[in-house]
């Protein structure tokens, strides 16, 4: 399967892993990302005293929000796939009580019931064999335990003010490249909690607004001027037509993106 930049960002050239990085860094200040981690935070309830895993922390971001939730008391495992994205957590740390570490969410380098929590955001639409990482994090995770899984539902992705058959025609090439393969992976997570025999499963879907083209970009690849050309899978062209329909709505003011991520949260047994 092809890889998007962003699953295999240690195999992109130097200048597209910085550009990567700080585009994971400008996500995490978007405030409908902050919107849907909020939500998240509030279903998955970390207590003071807990060891909870990040599995596929990035920056740290929010692994350091959880170290601040559990306490001096508790901790934070941050794990991530990329070097380069662990030596950037790194750089960024503020003295909580996080570890960083490389690591694949596949085959966790952890006891089984050696953590009170895992939290997993937006990895899972990348990973090959979404049931074997969420299986390694219930392995991992003790009875009476809480998982917190977040994931984008790509297939929710819709336009408007733009070209309708353009738009289509853009999001469907873009699925795999700039977007995973595995567009659904929000809506399946319930679905997968409850295969995997956790108890109180709550999902929560998050529709995520942009009502100018700069606010999409931050999220949508797609919307984005900055994403390089040789990236694009679609005809000769319909890039460049489309980021200036996309230009045209922003200067109308009737633009608009929305995108649906899931929250879902439930208890080992």
């Amino acid at each position: 399967m092809e890889r998007t930049p962003f699953a295999d960002l240690d195999g992109q050239p130097r200048e597209m892993t910085a550009m990567l990085l700080a585009a994971l860094d400008e996500m995490g200040r978007h405030p409908e990302i902050r919107r849907v981690r909020r939500t998240a935070l509030e279903s998955f309830r970390p207590r003071p005293g807990w060891q909870v895993l990040d599995a596929g922390s990035g920056t740290g971001e929010v692994a350091r929000s959880l170290a601040a939730a559990v306490g001096p008391s508790g901790g934070v495992i941050a794990l991530d796939y990329s070097a380069a994205t662990v030596a950037a957590a790194l750089e960024r740390h503020d003295g909580s009580n996080v570890r960083y570490t490389a690591g694949d969410v596949s085959a966790i380098d952890l006891p089984a019931g050696s953590v009170d929590g895992v939290w997993c955001e937006r990895v899972l639409q990348h990973v090959d064999d979404a049931d074997l990482a969420i299986a390694e994090m219930v392995r991992v995770t003790r009875p009476g335990g809480r998982l917190c899984l977040i994931d984008t539902d790509w297939s929710s992705l819709a336009f408007d003010g733009v070209p309708p058959g353009l738009a289509r025609t853009v999001v469907a090439d873009m699925h795999g490249r700039l977007t995973p393969r595995q567009v659904d992976m929000g809506r399946t997570l319930r679905r997968r909690l409850v295969g995997k025999g956790l108890k109180d499963v709550y999902a929560t879907p998050v529709t995520c607004v942009f009502g100018t083209p700069a606010s999409a970009a931050v999220v949508l690849p797609m919307v984005n001027p900055m994403v390089p050309e040789h990236v694009w899978t679609t005809a000769p062209g319909v890039r460049e037509k489309w980021l200036s329909h996309v230009d045209e709505a922003g200067a109308r003011s009737d633009f608009l993106a929305v995108l649906t991520i899931w929250a879902v949260t439930g208890n080992v047994v």
